[in-house]
């Protein structure tokens, strides 16, 4: 579904991934964890094109998207959920979702039942419901973290990448954005997620990398890593 080789991305003259590779198979969720600054973020943007790569490829579906625009990536199937929501403050709850479905709409996409996905998006995120037309600017933390998530979701996409859904959240709300997880996992949705509370990405991933300083450290079954010493000693102290 999503295969990364010898990916190598970074700014200005400074490379921050030193030729990364990792696999996202179709209908799983695979967690990529690591320190602050360690590239992880770097590696959500150099797949979906807000960073260009400078040597690797990024295959979605057998089809190399490295190097192309973030628009064209995401309508070749690939949504992303960025780190800091990035919702529009001055647009409702629902223009915000519908806008994450903009390539069906257009047709650089199959259009399908865009109306029901957007039901469908409501019924998992039930507090947007309640604030489907409420500004998007005017939501709580956790509320644009969940619009943010929805409307990656709505593209209807192959892949999305999920970079710090629980970022700044009250605990709460990290459960609350876990429990989503879970069930797009249900879904069938297929996922790479990056996420600072290291133990609690785990639990809900089937397979981990472990980012190190740009370069793949470790990785594994999610279960596996889980008990991994160093895994643990390094990542899992502070567990969720």
């Amino acid at each position: 579904m999503l295969k990364i080789d010898n990916l190598r991305a970074g700014y200005g003259g400074t490379d921050v991934l030193h030729g990364i590779s990792l696999d996202v198979p179709q209908g799983r969720v695979v967690s990529l964890i690591g320190s602050n600054g360690a590239g992880k973020t770097t590696t959500m943007r150099a797949i979906s094109g807000m960073v260009k790569p400078r040597a690797g490829s990024v295959r979605l579906n057998g089809v190399d998207v490295a190097g192309l625009d973030a628009y064209r990536v995401a309508r070749l199937g690939l949504a992303h959920s960025p780190e800091g929501r990035r919702v529009f403050p001055t647009l409702t709850v629902a223009d915000n979702l519908l806008l994450g479905a903009f390539p069906r709409l257009t047709g650089s996409r199959p259009r399908g039942d865009v109306q029901g996905d957007l039901a469908r998006a409501m019924e998992l995120f039930p507090r947007l419901m309640e604030r489907r037309l409420q500004l998007a600017g005017t939501l709580s933390g956790g509320e644009q973290q969940m619009l943010a998530m929805a409307r990656a979701v709505m593209l209807d996409p192959d892949v999305v990448l999920l970079d710090e859904p629980s970022m700044g959240l009250a605990p709460v709300l990290v459960d609350e954005v876990f429990r989503i997880i879970r069930r797009l996992r249900e879904r069938g949705t297929t996922m790479l997620l990056v996420e600072q509370f290291a133990a609690a990405a785990l639990e809900v991933s089937d397979y981990a990398y472990v980012l190190e300083n740009g370069r793949i450290a470790v990785h594994g079954p999610a279960e596996q890593l889980k008990h991994d010493p160093a895994v643990r000693a390094a990542y899992l102290g502070g567990v969720h």
